[in-house]
């Protein structure tokens, strides 16, 4: 008998005959969680073990293993024999010693003597006779015994479903890169990413002196805390305190939001070209603020030719503040820090900037110059 960590995925299934592709993507990042951890992770048909793990160490295994994407669900339990008596000693290990219970039986090896009914029958009765405080309740019961007989004469038995953070595995939907600003918005948006397959990049703008280090280290822990979900996360920063001055300097106030962002698509466009990325990921959510009207999004996406994903388009400000708690970003990202857009903020920015307009005081500015001297400012931290 041997403790182990049961692991189900969750959307591969449906995957047909691409499924041995997504099932060894997620094979590597379960991988990756446990790395550092002694362990042997073995694939069962539509399960994964966690076996030969240290004592002691369940709990650190399974945190790790709830935020790898494309886990379904996973469980604490016991390998056992499957043979009827191998299997009520695991059965005596899990089950409570009163109120009410059930036990449920799957055959994953279809030809066992005993049908499922017959197993969960027998091995409840036995439960019953040593222990008269136990009563059976098959409808809604206080404790539930699960027990999954497998091939080559193992058995799984376990008292609970612990549910995983569900997805694709990071890995298999290309490679995007993340515009990450330090506040609340874009780690959801690049977690959210994460969680339909893509495996994000980070690019970060800041405007040293304007923004103090406290701003790129608010950035950083937001990368490293990401890192956890996405498993390899790469945060480049870039200056734009030069881009910025030049704007002040030259054009309509009302515009300096618009003719940074700007900017910042094109400096991200030509880094994820750079590397092989297909897309941009944005936090923008639309009419949270005065440049993510659709005039504002529409003048940002003209610079670019890349697809622009922005997940949480349609989210209000509440909706997003959860998904940040829920994920462990909030903390981090409501630090006193400002970013580089409040540098220079008119204000009364344009919410509604026509096109024409826009292109008419860029023309003002040497923007080729500018994005070759940003680019040159690039610092990479790999996590």
């Amino acid at each position: 008998m041997e403790k182990v960590i049961i692991i189900r995925y969750s959307e591969i299934h449906l995957k047909g005959k691409n499924r041995g592709y997504f099932e060894r993507v997620f094979h590597v990042n379960l991988e990756k969680s446990l790395k550092g951890l002694r362990h042997e992770l073995h694939r069962l048909s539509g399960r994964w073990l966690v076996e030969k793990f240290e004592a002691g160490m369940e709990e650190e295994i399974a945190e790790r293993i709830s935020r790898v994407f494309g886990v379904h669900s996973y469980s604490v339990g016991l390998l056992v024999g499957s043979g009827m008596d191998d299997i009520f000693e695991g059965v005596r290990r899990v089950a409570p010693s009163a109120g009410t219970f059930k036990v449920e039986t799957h055959r994953a090896y279809k030809n066992y003597p005993l049908t499922s009914m017959e197993v969960s029958a027998q091995i409840g009765g036995r439960l019953l006779s040593e222990r008269p405080a136990l009563q059976v309740d098959v409808h809604e019961p206080q404790s539930t015994v699960y027990i999954d007989i497998r091939e080559n004469g193992r058995a799984l038995v376990f008292g609970s479903f612990e549910a995983g953070v569900g997805g694709m595995p990071v890995g298999t939907s290309g490679k995007g890169l993340l515009m990450i600003s330090g506040g609340i918005d874009s780690p959801v948006a690049g977690y959210m990413m994460a969680k339909r397959g893509m495996q994000v990049e980070l690019l970060h703008f800041h405007s040293y002196p304007y923004t103090n280090e406290g701003a790129k280290q608010k950035v950083i822990a937001l990368a490293e805390q990401l890192s956890r979900y996405t498993l390899v996360t790469r945060l480049t920063t870039v200056s734009v305190t030069h881009i910025q001055e030049e704007i002040h300097a030259k054009c309509a106030a009302e515009l300096n939001v618009t003719l940074l962002r700007r900017f910042m698509f094109r400096i991200a466009e030509r880094f994820a070209r750079q590397n092989e990325m297909k897309c941009l990921v944005t936090g923008e959510s639309l009419g949270q603020v005065a440049s993510q009207t659709i005039e504002g999004l529409t003048s940002s996406n003209a610079v670019v030719t890349l697809p622009v994903l922005r997940p949480l388009i349609g989210f209000d400000k509440d909706e997003i503040i959860e998904r940040a708690k829920k994920i462990g970003t909030y903390e981090t990202s409501v630090l006193p820090f400002e970013d580089c857009c409040t540098v220079f903020l008119p204000e009364f920015p344009a919410t509604r900037p026509k096109l024409a307009f826009i292109e008419e005081e860029e023309r003002k500015l040497d923007v080729e110059a500018l994005v070759e001297e940003a680019m040159g400012t690039a610092e990479t931290i790999e996590f």
